[in-house]
């Protein structure tokens, strides 16, 4: 399974366009939208998000990762591997906060030649997927162990994504937070409630969500 993880948006040609050089190559092999309204033009929020989702993805899964506004730049791109998942995007701290774990393991892709400088989902990490969707490792990959944001904090005390239903999602792991603790927001302590019915209409409130955020 493939899993496009963008802040391409759905209007446009962008996401289908991804889906198009996928099933060229891999008709056989599922492609799942998993978000394209990731934090845009915010790598590192994007990819605090990226890495609460990544638990609850398949095994051996390859997710496209692409929130890329220095696409075209000196920034590098990267394939990963952790906890039997694969990761294939730009290394511009977007695939940092996942690349913490023991088990990781990161190669640099090379320049593709006759890439499009502003679209490398499409030339470049796209076509990595496929490859290895078929078991082909991308030719040219050379292993690394440092990548941008390598040593920055596991977690962000500030919004890094609000959904279509108004709830605003930091960048802290809920489980890091001590007993008796609470967020402050405007100077005020929010309480902490199991879901939103524990609470009266209008009330500020922090609980833990379904991402563990």
């Amino acid at each position: 399974m493939i899993l496009l993880y963008t802040d391409f948006g759905l209007e446009g040609p962008y996401v289908g366009l991804l889906h198009r050089v996928i099933a060229g190559r891999v008709a056989a092999t599922p492609i799942v939208d998993l978000m394209h309204d990731a934090p845009r033009f915010r790598p590192r929020e994007a990819g605090l998000l990226l890495d609460a989702l990544a638990p609850g993805l398949p095994r051996r899964c390859i997710v496209v990762a692409v929130v890329d506004p220095g696409v075209g730049s000196s920034r590098e791109a990267l394939v990963a591997r952790v906890a039997d998942r694969w990761y294939v995007g730009p290394d511009n701290g977007l695939l940092a906060p996942l690349l913490r774990g023991d088990d990781a393991r990161a190669w640099r892709l090379p320049a593709v030649g006759g890439a499009s400088p502003s679209f490398h989902g499409r030339d470049v990490f796209a076509p990595a997927a496929a490859s290895l969707a078929v078991g082909r490792f991308p030719a040219g990959v050379r292993a690394v162990d440092d990548w941008v944001d390598r040593d920055g904090p596991a977690g962000e005390d500030r919004v890094v994504y609000i959904d279509g239903f108004g709830n605003a999602m930091t960048g802290r792991r809920a489980d890091s937070i001590p007993p008796g603790r609470a967020p402050v927001l405007a100077g005020q302590a929010l309480p902490r409630a199991r879901t939103f019915s524990d609470r009266e209409v209008g009330e500020a409130f922090w609980y833990e969500n379904a991402f563990g955020l």
